[in-house]
């Protein structure tokens, strides 16, 4: 997808010059991993997008560092891909929210040093002898992209709306917030692409009507697919799925590839060759394009012949397009509908040009597909319409986005315990009420998972604090409330106030760490394929909490009370302790349930014997009438 700044303002007459005077402007930007382009409302109310200086609509997302500290942006820092790799900067957007970790088997794609620390941080670029963030990068273009609309319209833009991929995690989302601020942005809200996309067809801005859309998004470096229905001017997405590592560039990368090895290359050695690569990208990105006229393309650079037909191209990148056709699958089963239930289809991003990619996915859905509008476009003036109803100027429309996946909180035994499961609209709230589980606890360990399996260490985990300062009680005692907010940006914020005392805990989630796409679907995929396995994990672990529970409970009346009971009783009872010791070690639910109860019969008389013996002693010397 495109960088795309949209404009909506507030219009009033200069009387002295009688020009157009823009009072107000909210930006929107859908920060693209290849292109940027800038829309606004026009005064006629209509999207309309912006061609700067005349460089043209498209402004490229690359960022040049020059030997004297001089930065570059857009059309002039694309001259520097060949003569200057190492210090220009390109698909920073497929590093927003990431670690090494997650993008170590791309790194090759890059020209420029992406750096290991051997953490789960977020990845740093070095240019010379700086490091930066992609924050930091993408910062640099959505100021660029700031200045130039400033330029065109002769006004400051200081407010933003960012739209992003509908399947960006929490970290990826917080990271283009970050950006828009880096960029001198008040950035009001994060918004995804596909409603933008609807909009830009006019789909939803008649009230009366009701409609199911699939919107299939492929950019340069992120794919996903949302079924949205339309219905009395309110747009809810019913489920989203993709891969926010999936894009055009696996396709040139996959020419580039195919070329090295019918000219017996070795790849290390080209890739290395940061000049010689990037020129092979490049004519691997021109030979894309140049198959929507032509079946076959001849050229070379150097001694390298770079020939390659279309079949042999479509043969390449079908695993690819696969995966995309298998995303909407998933987002079908999701949405609990059918193909045949889908009215619209709307496709977004240049890599739609593909003629593969029409083809597959106007076979999957078996309908014509929405095309018109240029791809490239489409999400911008569809973002200014977006714009132009977050600020409130059509307010017959509602727009609903929903969460990928489950968010939720660890509980005893590493299980997760779910707050918000996937697929929940947005904006939204949900909480639970949790103890503590030792006498005299003071503070809880509240752990934020991501994900679909029951136990936590198969999920990704989001953040971690402490509420402190809950007052000493018997475990059981303490009610703490925890509640998840997930605003309309999709980003989380945590609550947790323990309701006797009114101690309160805040937090934002700002996860350190990225979220690969294997992962994403993965988790759900895991969610399904170990489904029984899971509740039997489950069963097994909350058996075994409930046998330490009682294990800790019965020893701790022997220590206080052992007086109340007879010599005989406490050697049953240690016996019977032990025995449900040795169980959950076992591994069978069974056994621990068996010898919890036998223990939890045992005892229960000794709970009302101290009982009635502390109601004689209360009651000692007093007459009842």
């Amino acid at each position: 997808m495109p960088i795309v700044i949209l404009i909506m303002a507030k219009v009033s007459i200069n009387l002295a010059t009688g020009s157009i005077q823009k009072e107000e402007l909210i930006v929107g930007i859908d920060l693209g991993t290849t292109n940027s382009l800038v829309a606004f409302i026009n005064p006629d109310k209509n999207p309309q997008v912006i061609n700067d200086t005349g460089k043209g609509v498209l402004v490229p997302s690359i960022v040049h560092f020059g030997p004297t500290g001089d930065i570059t942006v857009g059309n002039e820092a694309k001259e520097y891909l060949t003569t200057d790799p190492q210090n220009t900067a390109f698909s920073v957007k497929r590093l927003l929210g990431r670690s090494y970790k997650d993008i170590e088997n791309y790194k090759d794609f890059f020209s420029y040093k992406v750096i290991d620390d051997d953490s789960e941080s977020l990845v740093k670029i070095k240019v010379g002898d700086k490091f930066y963030t992609p924050i930091e990068l993408s910062g640099l273009i959505l100021k660029e992209l700031k200045a130039r609309a400033e330029h065109a319209l002769k006004t400051p833009v200081n407010r933003a709306v960012i739209t992003v991929p509908a399947y960006f995690n929490d970290s990826q989302r917080q990271a283009t917030r970050d950006a828009g601020k880096l960029a001198g942005l008040d950035v009001l809200r994060i918004v995804n692409e596909p409603t933008a996309a609807s909009l830009a067809y006019g789909i939803g801005l008649n009230p009366d009507e009701t409609k199911t859309v699939a919107v299939y998004d492929l950019g340069g470096g992120t794919f996903d697919v949302s079924i949205l229905q339309i219905q009395n001017g309110i747009f809810e997405v019913l489920s989203t799925n993709g891969n926010t590592f999936l894009g055009g560039d696996d396709f040139d990368r996959a020419i580039v590839d195919y070329w090295i090895e019918k000219n017996q290359l070795n790849k290390a050695e080209v890739l290395a060759d940061n000049k010689l690569a990037q020129q092979l990208r490049l004519k691997a990105e021109e030979t894309k394009k140049a198959f929507a006229h032509q079946s076959l393309v001849n050229d070379k650079i150097g001694d390298i012949w770079c020939t390659i037909d279309r079949n042999t191209f479509n043969e390449l990148i079908l695993p690819k397009v696969q995966e995309t056709i298998t995303c909407c699958q998933n987002a079908l089963k999701d949405a609990k509908l059918d193909i045949s239930q889908i009215d619209e289809v709307i496709m977004v991003g240049g890599s739609t040009r593909t003629g593969l990619v029409k083809k597959m996915v106007g076979e999957f859905f078996g309908r014509p597909l929405h095309d018109e509008v240029n791809p490239d476009e489409v999400v911008a003036l569809g973002a200014a319409i977006q714009a132009d109803i977050l600020a409130g100027n059509r307010k017959d429309i509602l727009l609903l986005d929903v969460t990928p996946l489950s968010l939720g909180i660890e509980t005893m035994g590493g299980l997760m315990d779910v707050i918000i499961p996937r697929n929940s609209k947005v904006p939204t709230k949900a909480g639970r009420q949790y103890t503590t589980s030792i006498d005299g606890q003071v503070n809880m360990k509240i752990a934020v998972y991501q994900g679909e399996r029951d136990l936590i260490k198969e999920n990704r985990k989001l953040a971690e604090f402490d509420l402190k300062g809950i007052p000493s009680m018997p475990a059981g005692f303490p009610k703490v409330d925890i509640n998840f907010l997930l605003n309309a940006d999709g980003i989380l914020k945590i609550q947790a106030v323990e309701l006797r005392s009114g101690v309160k805990q805040e937090v934002e989630v700002k996860p350190t760490y990225g979220i690969t796409d294997d992962q994403v679907e993965q988790m759900l995929m895991d969610s399904i394929t170990h489904a029984k396995d899971d509740v039997s994990q489950r069963m097994l672990i909350e058996a075994r909490t409930e046998g330490e529970q009682m294990i800790y409970t019965v020893e701790k009346f022997l220590q206080k009370n052992g007086s109340f009971i007879s010599e005989a009783e406490a050697d049953t009872t240690n016996r019977l302790i032990q025995t449900l010791k040795d169980s959950l070690t076992s591994g069978d639910k069974d056994a621990i349930h068996k010898a919890l109860d036998e223990l939890n019969e045992f005892t229960r008389p000794f709970a009302e014997r101290l009982m009635d013996h502390a109601i004689n002693t209360a009651m000692k010397g007093k007459s009842v009438e």
